[in-house]
């Protein structure tokens, strides 16, 4: 998909021509996603866009988001506003709600048991059960195995550029979780995007969570991983403790979270135009604190 630039004239534009109610707002650049960008409109709210996607994901959040937010302990951006679709901008937007913070991947959490917490309370409210037409993964939240090609091709290519040090180690954790039981329950509600870039920090604890573009229904292992990229060392086993994961919950989720690792590795040494060499740092550590665990965290089980 072709990139699309995005200026404040042109957000400004869109939102003169179909919400002219809010034309008198400032408009400023607020963050670029991989997917999306949001630019500040006024003090409360923002407008994100695709710049990379066709914006079927927007559709998505606009649907379900505000039907979901209630329940949920963190802010999260709310749709308020659509965007049709126009020959100034071809794809769909949305008019959300402003959540303040900073990137975990710039300003990581430093208050280890309030953050564990309060990312417990968060998947323990999102995770219930989702409805037959809620959206399908993508290559998220189902087994493990259906990655288990990518996932090995992905490791080859870390070990030949010295990025992956123990591959062996590495395979030792995936191998641990492939092999685990698969999940049995209902399809839960799942982010299905939470890595450190779309969780925001303030004062060291969690603050917010935004971009719910892969917002899907699963297993919530998927989700579950995300607590090894977020939290210092004990922070996971603080988070499971507050979840109550079973067993081979806490393994497949592991496994996730070493696919992400890598994932992160990768991502953060690409120096084409998708490398974010932020991802890195919270990647590594992830990956110091997946290999140096004899035992799976505390779950109650």
């Amino acid at each position: 998909m072709t990139r699309v630039e995005i200026t404040a004239a042109l957000v400004q534009d869109l939102v003169r021509e179909q919400h002219p109610d809010l034309a008198g707002l400032p408009v400023r650049l607020g963050a670029r996603g991989w997917d999306n960008q949001l630019w500040r409109l006024g003090d409360d709210l923002a407008v994100r866009l695709p710049w990379t996607t066709a914006g079927a994901l927007l559709c998505n959040e606009y649907r379900w988001l505000p039907a979901l937010a209630p329940r949920l302990p963190l802010p999260i951006p709310v749709p308020q506003r659509f965007g049709e679709p126009s020959p100034r901008f071809p794809r769909p937007w949305l008019v959300t709600t402003w959540v303040p913070g900073s990137p975990a991947d710039l300003h990581p959490v430093t208050r280890e048991a309030d953050a564990a917490r309060s990312l417990a309370a968060f998947l323990t409210a999102l995770h219930q059960p989702a409805p037959a037409d809620a959206p399908a993964g993508r290559e998220r939240g189902g087994p493990l195995t259906d990655r288990a090609e990518g996932f090995a091709n992905g490791l080859a290519y870390a070990t030949e550029q010295g990025l992956i040090t123990d591959p062996e180690a590495v395979r030792a954790v995936w191998h641990d979780a492939v092999t685990a039981p698969a999940w049995t329950g209902p399809a839960l509600w799942l982010h299905a995007d939470l890595h450190p870039a779309n969780v925001l920090t303030a004062d060291g604890t969690i603050a917010g969570v935004v971009d719910f573009g892969d917002l899907c229904a699963g297993d919530p292992a998927y989700d579950l991983s995300s607590a090894w990229l977020l939290l210092p060392d004990d922070g996971v086993d603080l988070c499971y403790a507050e979840y109550q994961p079973d067993a081979a919950t806490v393994r497949r989720a592991r496994g996730w979270a070493m696919a992400r690792v890598l994932s992160g590795i990768l991502i953060g040494h690409d120096g084409g135009p998708g490398g974010k060499p932020t991802w890195a740092p919270p990647a590594y550590a992830a990956l110091r604190r997946l290999l140096t665990r004899t035992r799976s965290p505390r779950s109650g089980c």
